[in-house]
Formats: C-alpha cells, sequence, structure tokens
C-alpha cells in the first residue's frame, strides 16, 4: 500500500499543478485571481466548497490520528494541502501512516 500511496501523491501534486501552472503562466503570480477563479461560478464554488471542507475534515481527523499513533511530521500535511490540496495532503499522510503501521 505505501507504493500505491507515494504514485497516488506524486500523481495528486503534478495532476493540480498542470493546471495551477497553467493558470500563473497566463495569469502571473495574482493569487487574488487565483481565489477568484475558485469561486467563479456555480460549479467552481460548488466543487471548491466541497474540497475545503473535505480538507479541513481531514486535517482534524489527521491530526488526532496521528497524535493516537504518535507520528511526529503530521504537520507536513499542512503545506501539502495548502500549496496543492487534499490530492496530496491524503496520500501523503496515508502513507506516513502505514510506515509507521508496518506491514499487515
Amino acid at each position: 500500500m505505501r507504493t500505491f500511496y507515494a504514485v497516488s501523491a506524486i500523481i495528486g501534486t503534478l495532476v493540480p499543478w498542470l493546471f495551477f501552472g497553467s493558470f500563473f503562466a497566463l495569469n502571473g503570480i495574482d493569487i487574488p485571481a487565483f481565489l477568484r477563479g475558485l469561486f467563479a461560478n456555480g460549479a467552481a464554488a460548488g466543487f471548491s466548497a466541497d474540497v475545503l471542507l473535505s480538507m479541513l475534515v481531514f486535517w482534524v481527523w489527521s491530526w488526532r490520528d496521528a497524535r493516537d499513533l504518535g507520528l511526529r511530521r503530521w504537520w507536513l500535511v499542512l503545506p501539502a494541502g495548502c500549496t496543492v490540496g487534499l490530492s496530496l495532503a491524503l496520500p501523503l499522510y496515508l502513507w506516513m501512516r502505514e510506515g509507521r503501521m508496518g506491514p499487515t
């Protein structure tokens, strides 16, 4: 499973950044425009709200889970979520968790 999580984290980084990269190539590093784009219409706003709420729930759950398991590098999911998204943060955490729990 660790290999699956590692590959998922890589794909989960590359795919969003293909889209982010095209936005920044066209608009420059315009963070306000990027944030406006997340809520540009009903479809984008619904999808963005869904992902942002899911990220919040994931952060709370993973913080508690990491504390219970004694995972010291839990905090890595915070910048992963902020710079890429849940598509990196979730498989990254599962990769770390799987390593802590050992083979099953």
